[in-house]
């Protein structure tokens, strides 16, 4: 939200360029260095067709490369802010058509929603790129377009309205997006129930690599969601064999085996599952489970011997893991089972310590969560500005704040909320720094000023002079070309005559004056002479009109060319001119302006970030609570099993000792009878003599088991 306010309203870029623009004037050298710097840096980097363009188009304007620059080191507030203010620029001109930003206007107008997909501005990114698709642009870019656009909707968990965007593509998609694209429309496909369809393309692209395991376990679902049992068992159990380097596909073949072991085990199968459980890998994400698993379904079958392997394994891992936490309940069972009470109640009662133990530490997180410490934690980390924040956040301290962070983090919700809160942070530190900065260019406005107010006057007053010259001469020209231009049309060979036949004819014209002036001394012989001459002169000029004209023509080209440069020196001058005064003058009230704005700002992310804060802490308790709940639960049923446990110890060793004294007693009656002599019996001795015993003869005592095998908490 706040960054949608930030570039909505203009950050501070806006001003900045102006102002560097305005202050540098003709960079045009260093901006060609420049450009081959970032041309170079852009060619270095690995970039992902999620984050920005599939492909870089060939740069032509230097501030669209910068933008670049950012957005390819995942900097993309940097790129929008500043692809924002050029693209603001541009169209503010009066000729944008000049502007070599014009040959990639269609780039940068696609760059922006791009940029803004990445920074999960899906609003404003949906904007941008619908304008495109609804646009009357090249298909292929149209279509490209509309494939983002569906994305975005898919992305919001809205499948319906992307597969309508994705029915409305006509045409080839670029070679570079058609598998994107296709997989794209798989997956809506699976979303909206249309199992079939989504088959049939995933088996289109299923020897593809790009997609190389995704496509199998999206085809395996998509089987089972069909009610193709066998076909969905076949393809998750090929998935779960696949072999490779990428770290993501090995999760997702654990993954596959996981899903795979727990069908049969709701088949009922728990020998085939355990085949399925051995596959996982024993440091996957998906481990803790596989070995919980792989104990119960051998439990299943009446294996606690075999069930108690993996189940010390998963016992002697992390105890914040909620299925070490079961494992801890599973291991005293199995020895239950296999009537080994004993050991069965010293390991319940361990566990109800390690229970113990972390309900306490639970309470210390929550009370620490509450403190604030959790989200001062994991800002601290965060301010690194590394891409990779989320997976060195695993190197944090173990404190009572981040002792369940990372189990925490398995919430995509949380993840999401948490990447928020990020962006909001850095927000805060940017418009800090956007504040800071102002003051340096009030500095630097001051001095320009200094510098130039005692040189503008001297300039000023030259200039003038410079100005009134240049204006005369250009009206000179103007006057001659109207009349080559006049000339043309009616032929005045007087004005082609040259310097000295105007000369000879004024002489001639004054003499003609003076003798009509003095008629004693006109004669016949001299009028004569005159109209001869004239006529010379008049016959020498108007034969040679037409080479003269053509000759006044190719001088007034010439003279052209001179006027164009002198225009062209007349205008840079006076760009210059403003430019000098233009660098110090009218920034006062923007920047003032640009401070309240930027302050005003700075009020709503605070509160925006407050309030993401709470949610977090508040997600981040509940769901501490529900594990605090979750081990007290199993404490109550950890000690109702030692109690049991010591009962059939007890009853155990009962029996044993009732066992050994009976048999003893037949043992003793055996031997008297073969020790004793055979005699005669009288008749006194033929009546039965009632023998009276002690009553506590023979009676069992009761036996507390032994102080070092049953000893528990």
């Amino acid at each position: 939200m706040i960054r949608a306010w930030l570039l909505k309203t203009g950050s501070p870029e806006s001003i900045y360029w102006n102002m560097y623009r305005n202050i540098h004037g003709n960079m045009h050298r260093i901006m060609q260095r420049i450009l081959h710097i970032i041309v170079f840096l852009l060619l270095t980097f690995e970039v992902a067709a999620e984050n920005t363009l599939d492909k870089a188009p060939e740069l032509k304007d230097i501030f669209y490369g910068e933008s670049l620059y950012y957005a390819f080191q995942n900097r993309h507030f940097d790129a929008i802010s500043k692809l924002d203010a050029e693209l603001g620029q541009f169209y503010s001109l009066d000729n944008p058509s000049l502007d070599p930003f014009n040959q990639q206007i269609n780039f940068a107008e696609f760059s922006v929603g791009s940029f803004e997909l990445a920074y999960r501005m899906h609003q404003r990114a949906g904007r941008a790129i619908k304008a495109i698709y609804e646009s009357d642009l090249d298909q292929k870019i149209r279509n490209e377009a509309a494939y983002r656009l569906a994305k975005i909707y898919y992305q919001k968990n809205q499948p319906l309205n992307a597969l309508d965007i994705l029915q409305k593509i006509e045409g080839e998609m670029a070679e570079d997006l058609r598998v994107d694209e296709l997989f794209l429309r798989s997956q809506v496909y699976i979303s909206t129930g249309k199992f079939a369809q989504a088959i049939e393309i995933l088996k289109s692209i299923e020897d593809g690599k790009k997609y190389q395991g995704f496509v199998l376990y999206n085809l395996g679902i998509a089987y089972a969601q069909n009610n193709e049992e066998e076909k969905s068992v076949s393809t998750l159990d090929k998935m779960g064999r696949i072999k490779s380097d990428d770290r993501a596909v090995l999760a997702l073949r654990d993954k596959a085996n996981l899903t795979l072991a727990g069908r049969m085990l709701e088949k009922g199968s728990p020998e085939q599952a355990r085949q399925y459980f051995s596959r996982v890998r024993l440091k996957g994400p998906f481990a803790n489970r596989a070995l919980l698993g792989s104990g119960w379904a051998s439990a299943s079958l009446g294996h606690y011997r075999k069930a108690l392997v993996p189940w010390r394994i998963l016992h002697e891992r992390e105890v914040t893991n909620a299925s070490v936490q079961e494992a801890m309940l599973a291991v005293p069972y199995a020895y239950g089972k296999l009537d080994y009470y004993g050991q069965a109640a010293l390991s319940y009662g361990s566990a109800m310590d390690n229970f113990g133990t972390e309900v306490d530490r639970l309470e210390s997180s929550i009370k620490s969560v509450r403190e604030g410490r959790f989200l001062n934690a994991v800002i601290s980390k965060q301010g690194e500005r590394d891409k990779n924040w989320l997976h060195n956040l695993r190197d944090l301290q173990d404190t009572p704040e981040t002792r369940y962070f990372m189990s925490l983090m398995a919430s995509n919700d949380f993840q999401q909320s948490l990447k928020n809160y990020q962006d909001l942070a850095q927000l805060r530190v940017r418009l800090a720094w956007w504040l800071e900065s102002l003051d340096v260019y009030v500095e630097l406005i001051e001095l320009r000023r200094r510098y130039y107010e005692p040189l503008l006057p001297e300039v000023e007053k030259k200039f003038k002079k410079l100005d009134a010259r240049i204006r005369l001469r250009i009206e000179q020209r103007d006057r001659l070309k109207q009349r080559l231009k006049s000339m043309v049309i009616a032929r005045r060979p007087d004005y082609l005559a040259t310097a000295e036949e105007r000369g000879f004819l004024d002489k001639l014209n004054k003499i003609e004056l003076y003798v009509s002036n003095n008629p004693q001394k006109s004669t016949a012989e001299l009028n004569g002479r005159i109209k001869r001459l004239k006529g010379v002169l008049h016959w020498q000029v108007s034969s040679a009109y037409d080479q003269r004209l053509t000759r006044a023509y190719k001088a007034m080209q010439k003279l052209d060319v001179y006027i164009k440069k002198l225009n062209a020196a007349y205008g840079s001058f006076v760009r210059t001119r403003q430019a000098a005064t233009q660098s110090y003058e009218g920034y006062k009230i923007p920047i003032r302006q640009l401070k309240t704005r930027i302050q005003d700002r700075q009020i709503k992310v605070d509160a925006v970030m407050a309030r993401q804060g709470r949610l977090i802490e508040t997600m981040a308790v509940n769901e501490l609570e529900r594990r605090r709940n979750l081990l007290e639960e199993y404490q109550i049923k950890a000690r109702f099993a030692l109690a049991e446990s010591y009962d059939r110890a007890s009853k155990k060793q009962q029996n044993k000792l009732e066992q050994e004294m009976r048999l003893k007693m037949q043992q003793g009656k055996k031997a008297r009878e073969a020790a004793a002599p055979v005699k005669e019996v009288s008749e006194d001795e033929a009546h039965p003599v009632v023998h009276k015993h002690d009553p506590n003869e023979g009676a069992l005592k009761r036996v507390e088991p032994d102080a070092d095998q049953g000893k528990a908490k």
